[in-house]
């Protein structure tokens, strides 16, 4: 398996917009996206300057799905 790009959350909330999840609402911190035609809720946390883990931009990813 490759190694996941270290990327902020303001990156993976513009990515995943790009691919069609829709911003459902802002929570403090932590951006809350959804995709038209599926439950599943994507929550992503943007922290200035904040990279995330490579571990939680895996799970973010297999949401996606």
């Amino acid at each position: 398996m490759s190694k996941l790009p270290r990327v902020t959350g303001e990156e993976v909330v513009a990515a995943l917009k790009r691919a069609g999840f829709i911003l459902v609402r802002i929570r403090g911190s932590h951006h809350h996206l959804r995709k038209p035609g599926i439950k599943a809720l994507v929550t992503v946390p943007v922290h200035p300057g904040g990279v995330l883990k490579p571990k939680l931009l895996r799970n973010i990813l297999k949401r996606r799905i």
